[in-house]
């Protein structure tokens, strides 16, 4: 295990050197939204008719930066490496597809809970959420982690410079957090878009997430629970299937 462990305080310690990029600048983001949508709504906004609308908005911004830095934790590395050529020296180290896909995961689920850590203690003050189930909140921030993070695998294995890493965050990551759910209930929603978010995975996270603040949520936790590991599973196959044929790394 020792090469694995190697290779996992290697990718932590990529984020950790410039902690202040990596974990403040999203804090820094999360605050601005925090500002503006708590400014505009608090008071005004009643979800679930008892909960006000600044503490509904904290733990879906929690989320959505854990996911979308776990994702950009495991997607940049991969992409730089192969960009930079270093990535051959992982190549002739005695490593297994596995050794690589718990090292990147691992690493991007660090930094996924460690932004997200970061965002709720900056955040708190202003919605002030309680924690009627927390176990719930730690099954469902790691395991939003670990799906972003083999999504992370994938997409820094299937680019081949930072512009397709770039189509694929804005164009899928992006728009599935933000029409996850993280900024409203989808039950306020129109038949046609309430169907739509049914079908985004990111959705089952964060609802079954904020399910672990505030005991509510739009779906059930169990059924959240089942969708999000299916997905992981799913997305974990694809990663570890092109780490094990070494896709566009072993040319």
């Amino acid at each position: 295990m020792i090469g694995f462990q190697t290779l996992l305080n290697k990718e932590i310690l990529r984020f950790w050197k410039i902690l202040f990029q990596t974990v403040g600048a999203p804090v820094l983001t999360a605050v601005m939204y925090m500002l503006i949508f708590g400014h505009v709504l608090k008071g005004r906004v009643m979800v679930y008719d008892q909960i006000e609308y600044t503490a509904f908005l904290v733990p879906g911004l929690v989320m959505m930066s854990v996911l979308q830095n776990a994702f950009a934790n495991s997607s940049s590395s991969l992409v730089q490496s192969k960009i930079m050529g270093s990535l051959v020296f992982v190549l002739l180290s005695p490593l297994s597809h596995w050794h690589w896909f718990f090292a990147y995961v691992g690493s991007a689920v660090a930094r996924g809970l460690m932004v997200g850590a970061g965002v709720f203690a900056v955040t708190y003050y202003f919605g002030q959420p309680s924690f009627v189930w927390p176990v719930w909140i730690i099954v469902f921030a790691v395991l939003g982690a670990a799906m972003l993070g083999a999504l992370g695998v994938v997409a820094g294995l299937w680019s081949e410079k930072f512009d397709q890493m770039a189509v694929f965050q804005n164009f899928v990551i992006m728009p599935m957090t933000f029409l996850s759910g993280v900024f409203y209930s989808i039950k306020s929603l129109p038949p046609f878009w309430l169907a739509l978010s049914h079908l985004n995975p990111f959705f089952y996270m964060i609802d079954g997430f904020r399910y672990g603040f505030f005991g509510i949520s739009d779906v059930s936790p169990w059924l959240s629970l089942s969708i999000v590991s299916a997905a992981l599973a799913v997305v974990s196959a694809i990663a570890v299937n092109m780490l094990r044929t070494g896709y566009k790394i072993r040319n």
